[in-house]
């Protein structure tokens, strides 16, 4: 790992970091809040790939374990990784890798088309697939209903796709990181 490798993988924390200042939004349906956080994530991994993506994340977390307030609504301790959030959280590893190795396989053919199909499959099935079962399991919420309170989530995660999509591509163009990658 380079020193370049080190300050993207710095930068892109600081990014997601960044995104929780905006205002957390909270349905009574679902104890999870809808951030910001998702569309650092969906950048770090296509933007850096999967390996520097997922290492973003994984600081970020252990920055958060630590007790620093980086995360949406300004929380932040080891707590956060007990509560109905906590499957989106480690979520956000995976899927920022999966982004990630999306994008690595589909580099040269990289569109906004693309792009936003692969910030979708890993930015939202990829993490509803984690998050919806942690609801389940931490929060007692029946799977169905957890499901089915998700759905409202989805039309801002499309929203935070197309975003994160037009960055990816505009990347790719001016200053391919994943073309530069080890």
């Amino acid at each position: 790992m380079t020193t370049r490798d080190i300050v993207l993988i710095a930068l892109f924390t600081a990014l997601t970091a960044v995104l929780a200042v905006v205002p957390p939004i909270t349905f009574p349906v679902l104890p999870v809040p809808i951030t910001a956080q998702s569309l650092g994530v969906m950048l770090a991994g296509g933007i850096l790939g999967a390996k520097r993506g997922a290492l973003s994340l994984i600081l970020l977390l252990v920055l958060v374990a630590i007790g620093l307030p980086l995360l949406a609504g300004g929380r932040g301790g080891f707590s956060v990784f007990f509560g109905a959030t906590a499957g989106f959280l480690f979520g956000w590893v995976i899927a920022a890798f999966a982004i990630g190795w999306m994008t690595e396989k589909f580099w040269n053919g990289l569109s906004f088309v693309s792009a936003t199909l692969i910030c979708v499959a890993g930015g939202i099935v990829v993490m509803y697939a984690i998050g919806i079962p942690w609801i389940t399991f931490s929060a007692g919420v029946p799977i169905g209903k957890a499901f089915i309170g998700s759905v409202t989530y989805i039309p801002g995660d499309i929203v935070k796709a197309l975003i994160a999509a037009g960055v990816m591509v505009t990347v790719k163009r001016t200053y391919p990181i994943i073309g530069q990658a080890a």
